[in-house]
């Protein structure tokens, strides 16, 4: 007996426009055909696999390795000496990178956490690793541990919105360590207050003896992400502009030759600071025109010794 079709009233737009996706893009259906499956008219097929789109039902992967990424990839890898090299295709002219670049960084967090050997992963905060971790598969990974690298607490209490370690461990189902601080303390002696208990020690030892680190790279330019988000003043960006601070990583800030100032902000950063340890790899995710200068100070300064990014940005940092 032939089951009956599913009409309007059967299910909600987004139940259809999902049925209506999963049959043009992964049965690879016509919209003739997913008309007649739904019982529905050819032109409301097309718009609710449209519907599925615009609503960020379905998520797009490109197995295709283009050739013009990978030949970016291996310069990078010449110039710089970094140990791993991934670049992203352009989305286009004043389109936000960070899509294109979340969905590669989902995909090598994935290759890391599929190691049969337990390793430990440290996490950075931003809206680019969020969105790579929203862009993951579920995995079962409950040999590993996920820690992360700094606070999510903003300047009036609240939670920060970027924080990724919460996201990551539901997706991955493995122990995760968070870090209950604030990104910048208000004073050196709140940061110190902090730093002497005995949780936060033991999740910052941990930190430290990550295997693999994923961070985003803040611009220290007018748009810093730190100012965006109240972490610092404008006269605190100010001052380390004079002082020729060129990017940012987990909250600590750093010069154009990639060396953390030991004044000013830095001396209240209440996260770890990332730096590379033998047999260590710490993967910058950055891409977009204001990155430039950050990436290459941070790459020059060994502080991370991988990169994700995409093709105009990568061009850049060879340019």
């Amino acid at each position: 007996m032939n089951s009956p079709k599913q009409t309007d009233t059967d299910a909600t737009p987004l139940d259809q426009a999902a049925r209506a996706a999963w049959l043009y893009y992964v049965g690879g259906k016509t919209q003739d055909q997913i008309a007649r499956e739904l019982g529905i008219s050819r032109q409301r097929a097309q718009r609710l696999v449209s519907k599925a789109v615009a609503e960020g039902l379905i998520h797009f992967r490109l197995e295709h390795k283009l050739s013009s990424c990978l030949e970016l990839e291996a310069a990078l890898t010449r110039k710089f000496g970094l140990e791993l090299s991934r670049v992203a295709p352009n989305l286009g002219e004043g389109v936000d990178p960070t899509l294109s670049i979340a969905s590669l960084t989902a995909v090598e967090m994935e290759r890391v956490l599929a190691s049969a050997s337990p390793i430990v992963m440290a996490l950075g905060t931003g809206r680019t690793l969020r969105a790579a971790i929203e862009s993951m598969q579920g995995m079962n990974c409950a040999h590993h541990k996920l820690v992360s690298l700094n606070g999510n607490i903003s300047p009036d209490g609240s939670a920060s919105h970027y924080d990724v370690i919460m996201r990551i461990a539901d997706k991955v189902h493995a122990p995760h360590f968070p870090m209950p601080l604030p990104v910048v303390a208000a004073s050196a002696k709140e940061r110190d207050m902090f730093h002497a208990l005995l949780p936060i020690q033991r999740t910052m030892e941990l930190a430290r003896s990550a295997d693999v680190t994923f961070v985003g790279v803040g611009q220290m330019d007018d748009s810093a992400p730190m100012l965006q988000d109240g972490f610092l003043s404008e006269p605190d960006l100010a001052a380390m502009q004079e002082a020729g601070a060129a990017g940012e990583i987990v909250g600590w800030i750093y010069d154009e030759s990639g060396r953390y100032f030991n004044f000013g902000p830095n001396l209240r950063a209440a996260g770890v600071r990332v730096e590379m340890g033998e047999g260590k790899r710490v993967v910058a995710v950055a891409a977009g025109p204001a990155k430039v200068p950050a990436l290459k100070a941070a790459i020059s300064g060994c502080l991370v010794n991988g990169l994700v990014t995409d093709e105009a940005t990568a061009e850049a940092l060879l340019g």
